[in-house]
């Protein structure tokens, strides 16, 4: 059986800006109808890759094909193909939401008015037509830039930050169509620092100072990089046990986690030996619990490394 070819091929990708790496020498494939989650702090090289992915950044070295296109010898057939939804989206507040799907349908030769009604009800915007951009809220904004980066149909969208400032109910709206989108078969590349958001991602990719750190699902994710487990305590004082528990052999990280402590420890360490730890310093232990690892755990002990 022949395998689908790879959206997304990249190749020891780097950029320099003078002496500073913002990308540095990633490689990864992405393949059709993946979604890809982009994980990483500010600064970490998430926007730097999309737009040498999109053709609007040359490489400093390294190689890239998006759908089947050299990002550098052929970004314009590269930006005609896909969808690109950045963090300053450019909608225009004057115009209706019709009118700025209407224009950029234009700009990729879209003036069929059927694709522009389809493109409307696909982001539910389709009776908010005649509203004026200004009146719309920014989850609805979002929604207006996700159908200005689809008008033109694209099998392969670049969304980054998309969800950034909105709350969470339109976050996961957000994420229904998105899921909606990957169904029909529309690859998705999406940047995030939402932990939680990334869990809804096929694949994640974490990057740090511009190295891609990991790319995997989320559960071998966890599995790689969270060894042992995770325990809830609910304790007091809170300092005087974190600083207990960070003392104690085997324990790999402890943190505070809203109004309790959360450790990940050896799988050696038993209950006990926490509960011990805690008495010794003084701190009166109410409840402890098993928890679950996270995508942010993995991240931050992959960023301690």
């Amino acid at each position: 059986m022949n395998l689908p070819e790879p959206v997304i091929v990249v190749d020891h990708l780097t950029r320099r800006f003078g002496d500073f790496v913002a990308v540095n020498a990633i490689t990864f494939e992405v393949q059709p109808g993946e979604i890809i989650g982009y994980l990483g702090p500010n600064g970490s090289g998430k926007t730097t890759t999309f737009r040498m992915l999109l053709g609007l950044l040359t490489p400093s070295e390294g190689n890239a094909s998006v759908l089947g296109y050299d990002v550098y010898r052929q970004a314009e057939q590269v930006r005609a193909r896909v969808g690109y939804m950045s963090q300053k989206f450019a909608i225009y507040d004057d115009l209706t939401v019709w009118e700025n799907l209407q224009f950029y349908g234009g700009v990729y030769g879209i003036t069929d008015k059927a694709r522009i009604e389809e493109t409307a009800a696909l982001v539910g915007l389709a009776d908010q037509r005649t509203v004026l951009t200004r009146d719309l809220s920014v989850g609805w904004r979002q929604r207006l830039a996700l159908g200005i980066a689809l008008v033109h149909n694209p099998r392969l969208l670049f969304l980054d930050e998309p969800t950034s400032g909105v709350d969470p109910t339109a976050r996961r709206a957000f994420w229904d169509l998105i899921y909606g989108l990957a169904e029909t078969g529309v690859t998705i590349l999406v940047t995030t620092h939402y932990m939680d958001e990334a869990e809804y991602c096929h694949r994640v990719a974490m990057m740090r100072d511009g190295n891609l750190l990991a790319l995997d699902t989320p559960l071998a994710l966890k599995d790689l990089f969270i060894p042992g487990k995770v325990w809830e305590l609910y304790a007091e004082p809170l300092l005087n046990g974190l600083h207990a528990l960070a003392d104690l052999p085997g324990v790999i990280r402890s943190s505070l986690s809203g109004d309790h402590l959360r450790v990940i420890a050896e799988s050696r360490l038993s209950e006990n030996e926490l509960k011990n730890a805690l008495e010794q310093a003084n701190v009166v232990l109410t409840s402890i619990q098993l928890g679950e690892p996270t995508l942010e755990d993995v991240f931050l002990n992959l960023a301690r490394n």
